[in-house]
């Protein structure tokens, strides 16, 4: 833009310097001259006020566009970010779904060796009541009664485990909902 500026100018020079060495034959040639004159200048005005405003326009449309290149750059690194904190969710979901499922086999299988022990449990009440009618001995009878004893308090450990069981299952449950609220709040 400047060398236009500068070319005006020139050219401007130039008409002057053509008008004064031709002999003046009219007046009306002189007003040609300075109307041809009053108009170059303002097209060079003009022409500065074009080349200043674009530059003005310019520089904003720069500064406007390395603006949005740094909010794309953030944006792209929060994407990545929650992209990595959705995986990792999903991760942790997996493991307490196999913890879940694992605690419930051992749960089932206590449960079974519950069952059995208080089978047991039954069967060997009614054989010591058997017992107690066919012998009159006291020593058979407290052996029977310490092991039925024994059986009572298995089944009473056994129980334990399984309600033990039972609340680990449930505060599974609980942490697996919580994950899955976040997953979907992030979705």
């Amino acid at each position: 833009m400047k060398t236009m500026w500068g070319l005006c100018l020139l050219c401007l020079a130039g008409s002057l310097r053509a008008a004064r060495a031709a002999p003046v034959r009219k007046s009306g040639r002189m007003e040609d001259v300075n109307v041809l004159m009053f108009g170059a200048i303002q097209l060079s005005e003009s022409l500065n006020y074009v080349y200043e405003t674009t530059e003005a326009k310019i520089a904003l449309i720069s500064q406007t566009v390395r603006r949005h290149e740094g909010t794309l750059h953030k944006l792209g690194r929060e994407t990545e970010q929650a992209a990595e904190v959705e995986k990792q969710i999903e991760e942790v979901m997996h493991l307490l779904q196999a913890q879940m499922a694992k605690q419930q086999a051992q749960t089932k299988t206590a449960e079974d060796r519950l069952g059995r022990v208080e089978q047991e449990e039954a069967e060997l009440k009614s054989k010591v009541k058997e017992l107690e009618l066919h012998l009159n001995t006291s020593v058979s009878i407290k052996e029977l009664q310490g092991r039925a004893e024994e059986q009572s308090n298995i089944l009473k450990d056994l129980q334990y485990f399984t309600d033990f069981q039972k609340e680990n299952i449930e505060t599974q449950n609980e942490k697996l909902s919580e994950l899955e609220k976040m997953s979907d709040a992030m979705t």
